[in-house]
């Protein structure tokens, strides 16, 4: 059964530090371009950070130099560091494994982040 599921969310103040973690099952990440996603009330899903297979990253210009993403293909999980966090970073974090040719595309259930005092 095929599942990604998400952890490490939660309440922090503002510039503290946040690790999420993606665990895949059913699959092996290590094939998929892997992406956190965000979606703070009221607003749309907005794409935060994505690695490549081949292990390049990118980030949303919001994040850059603050988020770092990473992956261990051993652990089979993807990882979100987020560091010097603001109240505008508030929102569910989802994690998206695709596979573009084979059509694939899977979605966790999403952690809740909140950054407030």
């Amino acid at each position: 059964q095929v599942q990604v599921v998400e952890s490490g969310g939660g309440l922090v103040q503002p510039g503290g530090s946040l690790r999420l973690s993606c665990a895949a099952s059913g699959f092996t990440l290590s094939s998929f371009v892997m992406s956190w996603y965000r979606q703070a009330p009221g607003k749309e899903r907005e794409l935060v950070a994505t690695i490549t297979n081949g292990g390049y990253t990118n980030y949303a210009n919001s994040v850059k130099g603050r988020f770092t993403i990473s992956r261990d293909n051993a652990e089979n999980t993807v990882y979100l560091q987020m560091n010097s966090l603001t109240p505008d970073d508030t929102a569910v974090y989802y994690c998206n494994a695709v596979r573009v040719l084979l059509r694939m595309n899977y979605w966790g259930k999403g952690t809740l982040v909140t950054v407030s005092l």
